[in-house]
């Protein structure tokens, strides 16, 4: 990529190897001029080699083939092994006809583009890691003057500076200038010029401190553009259109859909612009049905929303494939929603024959799925992204991706107020509700599930009213009102039972036993479970049935019925291992061995804390595996 340090390292990596003796024949260096409005032929820069070889005025050749075959002669004769250095190369056609014929001599060629249909060995340049991002602004403020303190005092901001610089070479660069420029102003200031800037290389570039040690111009926007205007109209279309994808990474269908191309026409344009560096492709989740991803810096997306937000024409492009992708994402998040929640009986959702297919789907477009919702809160995007939004609830949830469960029902409920949508902006409460209870934040859960009831009965939605209801009842219960809990946990199974939804009242019945077991009313608890669940087996809701033998379980344990209890935990893990749920599973074994605590059974209660703390860490649960490992330890021997 432009501005990834590929002259530098070149240079750098010219004097080590002289250091140690390799090139007694010197290094000659030649910069091609690439990306400039008028670059350097090979005919031209064979005249520059022919002079560092001593070789000019009246003993130069008078005829350009005569030249190169005396450049030729020249290395072909020269027995000191040189070193040379063609820069900044953007087509073969500038340095295939330079290179010496001998194996005896070396060349190293910089450029932007992957020259694939050449025998030459090839280094790909990434973006600095971001300690070495870090380090290289440090060191650069150090050199300059040792008593600046600047980046000892401010860590953080340094560290945001350099993230905010996409860790590319040339912008650490320019921003090191511009702080030695402000020795007097601290590091935050910066820091808030380019995060406040809709552009960050209108900042960097307009307190670029000039040219870098080769004379060039330190700045990042022309160097972005050159790349870009030399790009097929097809090239420049994906790229223009990528930079405006919800997600940092995004899989090749998703693009596919985005540009309106069939995916082998996407993945060879992919392909092509990943050659130039202006995209970077990246593994996908493993198991995902599109494993190849890809990526495009932070610096070259801004740039590539500003060419659209400049015209007129590629707004509207813009806009049209912003509405397609979201159709897309929409309709598979749908597919795998109904996966998901599929109980028998139910139709055979498409593509997703299993739930862990439907999983690694979500996982693998997770982050662009939830920027995605993100839009609905522009008008034109407002109806598809509420339902993109109620699609992703149950996923987030299951993975136990709170903040963006929040973050995702905020935007669906902002956007239902505006456009007026009543039942939708109800069902973004209640999943708000829900997230937050998830999150340890059970007031504002509360909050959350009574706008959701409200809205509900004002719409005369009764089934999203029983579903507030029975959320509310959750968190009324996590704030330790039991007694509210079970009012709440009652009307919800009345309206669930009047309109006839068998799922929706065994998760009341069972929700109603959870609030009875917090009220001490163990038998009470006992009965609601076990009609939880048998509502769940009639309907063959297999891991709600599980999570019934759980709280089931756990009335049983309260009235201590110890041999009863751990029975019905062992119904309950069978169906975590079937469904791969490890939080559940956590859970459940957490209860089997507080069970076995009871019985007196210390060891094989140390074996299912330590059993449950595997499961939570498979989970992303650290806290409770730590807790988990914490309660082992304190058994008795």
């Amino acid at each position: 990529m432009g501005g990834i340090g590929k002259t530098a390292l070149a240079v750098e990596a010219a004097h080590q190897a002289r250091g140690k003796g390799w090139f007694p024949g010197g290094t000659v260096f030649v910069d091609l001029r690439g990306y400039d409005d008028d670059p350097v032929t090979a005919d031209q820069a064979v005249l520059a080699l022919l002079d560092a070889l001593g070789v000019r005025d009246q003993d130069l050749p008078p005829t350009t083939e005569r030249q190169y075959d005396a450049y030729r002669e020249l290395l072909a004769m020269r027995r000191e092994r040189t070193l040379l250095i063609l820069d900044n190369a953007s087509d073969p056609s500038q340095y295939v006809p330079l290179l010496p014929g001998t194996a005896h001599h070396r060349v190293l060629i910089t450029s932007r583009e992957r020259p694939d249909a050449l025998p030459i060995r090839l280094i790909d340049l990434e973006i600095l890691d971001p300690d070495d991002s870090v380090a290289l602004v440090k060191r650069a403020l150090h050199d300059t003057d040792e008593r600046d303190d600047r980046a000892a005092r401010e860590p953080e901001a340094l560290r945001e500076l350099a993230d905010l610089c996409g860790h590319l070479p040339l912008a650490l660069q320019i921003a090191a200038g511009m702080l030695r420029r402000r020795r007097h102003r601290d590091i935050a200031s910066l820091v808030t010029e380019v995060r406040e800037a809709a552009d960050p290389t209108s900042v960097l570039d307009g307190g670029s401190p000039g040219t870098d040690l080769y004379g060039r111009s330190l700045v990042l926007r022309p160097v972005l553009e050159a790349s870009y205007r030399r790009l097929p109209a097809d090239q420049a279309r994906l790229l223009r259109l990528l930079c405006l994808a919800p997600g940092a990474e995004t899989g090749t269908e998703a693009i596919a859909a985005l540009a309106d191309l069939d995916m082998e026409a996407a993945l060879s344009l992919l392909e092509d612009l990943a050659a130039t560096h202006l995209v970077t492709p990246v593994r996908g989740v493993a198991g995902s049905t599109d494993a190849m991803r890809w990526r495009v810096h932070d610096l070259v997306r801004v740039f590539g929303v500003g060419v659209v937000a400049g015209d007129a024409g590629l707004r509207e492009e813009g806009e049209a494939a912003r509405e397609r992708v979201l159709a897309f994402y929409w309709r598979w998040a749908d597919t795998a929603d109904d996966r998901l929640q599929w109980v028998p009986g139910m139709g055979e959702p498409e593509r997703f024959g299993d739930r862990a297919g439907a999983l690694a789907w979500l996982d693998g477009e997770r982050a662009g799925l939830v920027a995605a919702v993100g839009w609905a809160r522009e008008d034109r995007f407002a109806e598809v992204g509420l339902r993109l939004a109620e699609c992703l609830a149950v996923y987030l949830e299951w993975r136990r991706y709170f903040d963006d469960g929040i973050a995702v029902a905020q935007a669906a409920a902002t956007a239902a107020q505006r456009s007026g949508d009543l039942d939708g902006e109800a069902g973004a409460w209640n999943n708000l509700g829900i997230a937050l209870r998830e999150a340890g934040r059970a007031e504002e859960a509360i909050e959350a599930h009574t706008r959701g009831r409200a809205l509900y009965q004002a719409t005369g939605e009764r089934r999203g009213e029983a579903a507030a209801w029975t959320n509310l009842g959750n968190a009324l219960q996590e704030a330790g009102r039991a007694e509210q809990a079970i009012e709440a946990h009652t009307r919800a199974r009345d309206l669930y039972q009047a309109t006839g939804e068998r799922i929706g009242k065994a998760t009341a019945w069972n929700n109603l036993g959870l609030a009875l077991q917090e009220a001490g009313r163990a038998e009470e608890a006992i009965e609601a479970h076990t009609r939880a669940r048998d509502l769940h087996q009639a309907v063959g809701n297999r891991h709600r049935e599980g999570t019934a033998w759980n709280n089931l379980g756990n009335a049983l344990r309260g009235a201590g019925r110890m041999e009863e209890a751990i029975e019905a935990y062992g119904k309950d893990l069978e169906i975590c291992w079937e469904f791969e749920d490890w939080y559940g599973e956590g859970l459940t074994l957490q209860n089997l061995a507080r069970a076995h605590e009871d019985a007196h059974r210390p060891a094989e209660a140390r074996a299912a804390y330590l059993q449950a703390a595997d499961s939570f860490t498979r989970a992303n649960a650290p806290t409770e595996a730590t807790q988990a490992r914490t309660w082992a330890a304190e058994l008795p021997d």
